[in-house]
């Protein structure tokens, strides 16, 4: 049962928490909390999660209009332009990268700078595009080698930094790529389950799909639940940037398969094909941007009686979150714990992630009415 005053309650715990960890975090770039006494660590300015942090500070500055986070999330946003400027260690989370901070920031303040640090990283994103396989290439060859030919689920939460460059310069080159990128997710992504991969390994060169790779899932051919997050999040902004029903019917068939797939405490598996002993093994950080994601369907939804089934998912999902995964006190800088980056790779099980905090924090301003920063 939802308890909308937990929620509530849920809410101004998070920003107050952000209020409390920003001159401790301060000018950092956190990605999980696995210090000794519950801190997160700080990783270079060109890692893929370096906007969550500033974006939390943008979800809590325009509630509560707290100078310091403001100071703290313009500095922040200072430091990255020494990656975006060199460009060679840059890749495709730009969008994760500069959404929630410069262009957060853009939207908050109409600040010129901020515009353009978020035009040059969506010109950067746009680079990156595949002609011949119509997709946009993950990753770099220092990350993993001979990768050309690689594209990602998670870049369907990058491409809406192309839409708002198209929307800013009256320029529809931007949009363009963005559309074919995500109409090539459709083609070669989505399955007939409503499930997704992680990767799909194309030729560079002719563009032809060679095959689905497993990634931070279980196998090829399972379903690794954040991914199926950010295909319900993206496919849902692609169709409000574009009005294109195929992306919302997408959005709401991976929707209704992760709902579908969840354990009885709605706190998913790391990958909802995991063997049984394996299951203790969650991901809290799906559970975040899925719900961020349904909430965005209910929105776009014309039924009244589907969007309120997108909608009570979403809060159910949130309150299972406050229920099992949050953290309002200090014993550790995360609000959500029992996130996993890579099972596989035994990389950060069960920890608090800094994306679970935002995407928890941005899904609960969407209950209130407020926008997304993506």
């Amino acid at each position: 049962m939802i308890n909308t005053a937990a929620l509530e309650q849920a809410y101004q715990a998070s920003l107050d928490k952000i209020r409390r960890n920003c001159p401790v975090i301060g000018v950092s770039f956190p990605h999980v909390a696995i210090g000794p006494h519950g801190e997160y660590n700080s990783e270079k300015p060109n890692f893929w999660t370096g906007g969550f942090w500033g974006g939390l500070l943008w979800l809590a500055y325009r509630e509560t209009f707290d100078p310091k986070l403001l100071e703290t999330a313009i500095a922040l946003e200072q430091v990255q332009d020494r990656p975006l400027d060199e460009y060679m260690h840059i890749h495709h989370d730009v969008g994760f990268m500069w959404l929630p901070t410069a262009v957060a920031h853009y939207r908050q303040t109409g600040c010129p700078e901020s515009r353009v640090r978020g035009l040059k990283a969506a010109s950067h994103l746009m680079g990156r595009f595949n002609l011949n396989g119509r997709f946009i290439r993950a990753w770099n060859d220092e990350v993993f080698e001979d990768s050309q030919g690689w594209a990602i689920i998670d870049c369907m939460m990058n491409i809406p930094l192309l839409h708002w460059a198209s929307k800013e310069l009256n320029d529809p080159r931007f949009s363009q790529v963005a559309v074919a990128h995500a109409d090539t997710v459709l083609k070669s992504f989505l399955r007939s389950d409503g499930t997704v991969p992680h990767i799909v390994h194309f030729d560079p060169q002719t563009g032809e799909k060679i095959e689905n790779m497993g990634g931070q899932g279980k196998s090829a051919d399972s379903a690794w639940s954040r991914g199926q997050a950010w295909a319900i999040y993206g496919m849902a902004i692609s169709y409000r940037e574009t009005g294109h029903q195929r992306y919302l019917d997408a959005a709401k068939k991976v929707a209704r398969k992760f709902w579908s797939s969840l354990p009885d405490d709605k706190v998913p598996y790391w990958d909802f094909c995991t063997e049984e002993k394996d299951t203790w093994v969650k991901d809290s950080s799906a559970a975040c941007c899925a719900a961020s994601g349904m909430l965005e369907i209910a929105r776009l939804v014309d039924d009244p009686e589907e969007s309120a089934f997108f909608t009570n998912c979403a809060l159910e999902l949130l309150q299972s979150m406050v229920d099992h995964c949050a953290c309002f006190d200090d014993t550790t800088q995360g609000i959500i714990r029992y996130g996993t980056v890579s099972y596989p790779a035994n990389r950060h099980v069960n920890v608090p992630i800094i994306y679970g905090d935002f995407f928890f924090v941005e899904a609960l301003a969407k209950w209130k009415g407020l926008p997304g920063l993506f």
